[in-house]
C-alpha cells in the first residue's frame, strides 16, 4: 500500500471511531434523559387537570412542554456551534432537571403556575433530546445516516417507555418520603437527569462538531464552518437557509406535521381514558389507582412506537430512500388517525391506534431529519436543524393548547379526523419530490 493510500485511509478511520463513540454516548444519554420525559407527558395532563379542577386546562403542561422546546432550540443550537454539541445538551438536561423538582413540588404547593414552569423546563430536556438526534450527523456519512440517527432515536426507548411505568413505584417511593402520588415519579426523572449529563461530560470529549470542523478543513472545506445568526434573526436566516436548500422546507413540514398530530392526540389520551373510566357502566371503569396504571402502560406503548423501531426505520430510509419513508409516514399516521376515530370508545382501539401514531411520528422524524441533513450546506445546517426544531416544538405546542379545546367541542374521534387534513396537506409535495426523484 502507498504512503497516499495510508493518508487517505487514516482519517476515514479516526472518524469512524470518532462516530462510533459518539453515537455510544448519545445512546446511553438519550436513554436517561427519556425517563423525565416519558413521565411528564404521562401525567403532566392529569396534574394540571387536579390543580385546576378543568379538563380545559389539561393540554397546559404538555402545551409549556412544547413552547419551551420551540423556544430554547435555536439558543440550544446557537450554544451547539460556539460551544459544541455537549455543552448545549448538558445545559439542556441541567434545566431539565430542575423541572423534575419544580414538577415534584407542584402537587406539594397546590401551585398550578410552579407545574408550568416545572413542565417548561422539562421542554428543555426536550429540545435537548431532538438536537441529539442531530448530533449523530455530524460526522455521519450518507450511506449510514439514516441507521446513526435512527440508534440515537431508538436508545430514548427503555427510558421513554419506563417513565409512563413508573407512575406506580414512584408513588410508592414518593409516599416513602411523605410526597404526594403524581410528585414520586419525578425522583427518577430527576436522577436521569443528573446521570445523563455525567455521560455526556465523559463522552462526547473531542466533539463531534468540532470534530467534523477539523475533518473538513483537513479535506480542503475552509467555509465548513457553521454559521450562527443573533437574536430574533435567526428564525429569519435559518428560514432564507431552508428555502434556498432544494427539499429542506419538505423535511422540515413533514417532521413538523407529523409532531403536530402526534401531540395533540397523544396530550388527550389520558384525559379521554380517564373520562372513560369515570362512565358508570363503561367496560373500563375503574379506581382512580387502576387508571393510572393503564393510562402509564397506554402511554408507554405509545412511547414505544415512537422509538422501538427508530434503528430499522433508519436502515430502511437509507435503503429505500428518505422521499418513500416520508410517505410511508404518513400512511401510517391516516391509519392511526382512523383507528383511534372509528374505536374512540375502545381502550384496546385507542392503544393500537397510539401505537401506530407513535410509529408514523418515528417514520417521519427519522426519515424527515436525514432528509434535512443531506440538504443544507454544513455552514448553515446546524441553524437549519434548529429552525426545524424551534418549529416542531411550536407545533406542539399548537397541538397540545388547542387540543383541549377541541376535545372539549368534537370529541376524541373529531379531534383525530381533524388530523388528517394535516397530514393529507404534505402528501402531494413529497409525491411531487418523488416523481422529480424519478425525472433526475
Amino acid at each position: 500500500m502507498t504512503t497516499s493510500s495510508k493518508s487517505v485511509l487514516k482519517p476515514v478511520s479516526t472518524r469512524a471511531r470518532a462516530q462510533r463513540r459518539v453515537v455510544l454516548t448519545l445512546s446511553a444519554s438519550q436513554l436517561l434523559s427519556g425517563v423525565g420525559n416519558g413521565a411528564g407527558l404521562a401525567i403532566g395532563s392529569l396534574m394540571a387537570v387536579e390543580l385546576t379542577g378543568s379538563n380545559a386546562f389539561a393540554g397546559a403542561s404538555t402545551t409549556a412542554i412544547s413552547v419551551a422546546g420551540a423556544v430554547s432550540a435555536l439558543p440550544l443550537a446557537a450554544l451547539a456551534v460556539k460551544r459544541g454539541r455537549r455543552v448545549a445538551l448538558s445545559l439542556g438536561y441541567f434545566l431539565a432537571g430542575i423541572g423534575a423538582v419544580l414538577m415534584m413540588l407542584a402537587p406539594v404547593t397546590r401551585s398550578f403556575a410552579v407545574l408550568l414552569i416545572g413542565a417548561a423546563l422539562l421542554g428543555v430536556g426536550s429540545a435537548a433530546n431532538l438536537q441529539a438526534r442531530f448530533a449523530a450527523t455530524d460526522l455521519a456519512d450518507d450511506a449510514t445516516r439514516g441507521r446513526d440517527l435512527g440508534l440515537v432515536v431508538w436508545s430514548i426507548t427503555v427510558g421513554a417507555v419506563a417513565g409512563p411505568n413508573l407512575i406506580g413505584p414512584g408513588s410508592a417511593l414518593g409516599a416513602s418520603l411523605g410526597l404526594p402520588p403524581m410528585s414520586g415519579p419525578f425522583l427518577f426523572s430527576l436522577a436521569g437527569m443528573v446521570l445523563a449529563i455525567v455521560i455526556l461530560n465523559i463522552g462526547l470529549r473531542p466533539d463531534p462538531i468540532m470534530l467534523a470542523r477539523g475533518f473538513d478543513e483537513a479535506a480542503g472545506h475552509p467555509g465548513a464552518k457553521p454559521a450562527v445568526g443573533r437574536g430574533r434573526g435567526s428564525l429569519a436566516t435559518g428560514l432564507s437557509a431552508a428555502r434556498q436548500s432544494p427539499g429542506a422546507m419538505l423535511g422540515i413540514s413533514t417532521i413538523v406535521v407529523a409532531h403536530l398530530v402526534m401531540v395533540g392526540i397523544m396530550s388527550m389520551t389520558p384525559v379521554h381514558l380517564k373520562d372513560m373510566a369515570a362512565t358508570p357502566g363503561h367496560a373500563m371503569h375503574h379506581g382512580a389507582g387502576d387508571i393510572l396504571v393503564v393510562i402509564g402502560f397506554t402511554i408507554s406503548l405509545h412511547i414505544a412506537g415512537m422509538y422501538a423501531l427508530s434503528p430499522l426505520v433508519g436502515a430502511l430510509a437509507d435503503r429505500m430512500g428518505r422521499i418513500r419513508m416520508m410517505l410511508a409516514s404518513q400512511g401510517m399516521l391516516v391509519a392511526a388517525v382512523l383507528v383511534c376515530g372509528l374505536g374512540a370508545d375502545s381502550q384496546a382501539a385507542v392503544t393500537t391506534g397510539l401505537v401506530l401514531l407513535g410509529l408514523g411520528w418515528s417514520m417521519a422524524t427519522v426519515s424527515g431529519s436525514a432528509f434535512l441533513a443531506e440538504r443544507v450546506a454544513r455552514e448553515r445546517r446546524v441553524l437549519v436543524q434548529g429552525v426545524s426544531d424551534t418549529l416542531m416544538g411550536a407545533a406542539g405546542a399548537l397541538g397540545a393548547a388547542g387540543s383541549g379545546l377541541l376535545l372539549a367541542w368534537l370529541g376524541f374521534a373529531g379531534l383525530g379526523y381533524l388530523c388528517l387534513v394535516f397530514i393529507l396537506a404534505v402528501t402531494p409535495f413529497c409525491l411531487r419530490e418523488l416523481a422529480r426523484q424519478r425525472k433526475s
